[in-house]
């Protein structure tokens, strides 16, 4: 019995562009406009089509199907992520650059986030971003399998931290809650533990974003400290 079989995007030689057709490039990035805009749901062949100026036969010209798309869009969200040589600027500074970098592209593409995990990230800036951190991690002085341990724990602390954060955007853009009605219900919430209330800075919640930079600043502090202190003697 055999499994189905395995397809992507980037197991096949791309096709040129056919005069007078769309080149891959300008449909990625009419794309990458689309989810921008209206998110995961707003994407749809025939929106991208008529963004285009183009019927769909130009679209299905590159992709068999939309997460065939899909995974072009999202391995040019990894093309935006900065991992700078660690030869010059040490595995630290590296590693705090790539997370800071991958935590502000998925904010500013929010979306992305709902593609972790259920696409591979096969493309060209992927597997460089990847190929750059075990380097940077075999450079720090970890070997074998824990190259591949550190670099998972790195993303997950990144993931981790920032799919909330785009969670509570996301939400508070669809709501727009006020900031007063926010401090009152944490208040109420927690009147019978005035422990948590006595350390927690009500005005937080006029810049909520502030706060959490901060957090991300100090778990992500932690992180590497933790990885630096695993490393061999």
């Amino acid at each position: 019995m055999t499994g189905k079989q395995f397809t992507s995007v980037w197991l096949r030689e791309p096709r040129k562009a056919t005069s007078p057709g769309l080149s891959r490039e300008e449909i990625v990035r009419a794309s990458i406009e689309l989810l921008d805009a209206e998110g995961l749901a707003g994407l749809s062949m025939r929106k991208l089509g008529a963004k285009l100026g183009a019927g769909a036969t130009s679209i299905y010209w590159y992709v068999a199907h939309k997460d065939e798309l899909l995974e072009l869009v999202y391995d040019e969200v990894w093309g935006e992520m900065r991992l700078p040589e660690p030869e010059d600027v040490g595995w630290r500074d590296a590693a705090s650059t790539l997370a800071y970098s991958m935590r502000q592209v998925m904010l500013r593409h929010p979306w992305s986030a709902d593609l972790l995990g259920r696409l591979p990230a096969l493309g060209p800036n992927a597997m460089r971003v990847a190929s750059g951190m075990r380097r940077m991690f075999r450079m720090a002085g970890f070997e074998g399998m824990d190259v591949d341990y550190a670099g998972s724990t790195l993303t997950a602390y990144v993931y981790g931290k920032t799919l909330p954060e785009i969670a509570w955007n996301t939400s508070m853009s669809a709501h727009e809650y006020d900031p007063d009605e926010m401090r009152n219900m944490v208040v109420t919430a927690a009147r019978d533990y005035p422990d948590m209330l006595e350390g927690l800075d009500m005005s937080a919640y006029d810049d909520v974003s502030a706060i959490q930079a901060v957090a991300f600043d100090f778990g992500l502090v932690s992180v590497l400290d933790g990885l630096e202190r695993r490393l061999p003697a």
